[in-house]
């Protein structure tokens, strides 16, 4: 697969409550509007995604460098914010199980804590150009 040359596409659970919200938090923080956004069951990622990259995710990140999975996508997607963001980063210094069993566990229960729907809500309200940053 190759892999776009883009500082990044953060693919996301339409479906869940609590990642349309972590999108409308991205899309209000990415000042320089270098993301673009995408739903897990959307054209594109079937385009740059492969299936084993989509089996049960809530966020899946893709850069120029790879595909990222679980803390390490949300980690990388929230550095590139810039400013005090960027010190996300460390945090990949953690151990992997670690951070990961953190975020399995929010995981299991975000549609419980957050709700969630049956069809992807892309928060076209939120940016100003809807169509260049999300991605369908």
């Amino acid at each position: 697969m190759t892999v776009p040359r883009s500082p990044g596409i953060v693919f996301f659970d339409g479906e869940c409550g609590l990642c349309n919200r972590f999108v409308l938090f991205l899309l209000k923080r990415d000042r320089r509007k270098i993301l673009r956004f995408a739903p897990l069951k959307g054209r594109m990622a079937g385009q740059w995604l492969e299936d084993g990259d989509l089996d049960g995710e809530t966020v899946v990140f893709l850069d120029g460098a790879g595909v990222y999975r679980k803390s390490e996508a949300v980690l990388r997607i929230l550095s590139r914010l810039g400013g005090l963001w960027s010190l996300a980063k460390l945090l990949l210094g953690a151990p992997r199980f670690l951070r990961d069993g953190v975020y399995d566990f929010i995981a299991r229960r975000r549609r419980r804590w957050f709700g969630g729907g049956e069809t992807c809500v892309l928060p076209t309200a939120a940016a100003p150009r809807p169509d260049a940053r999300l991605l369908p």
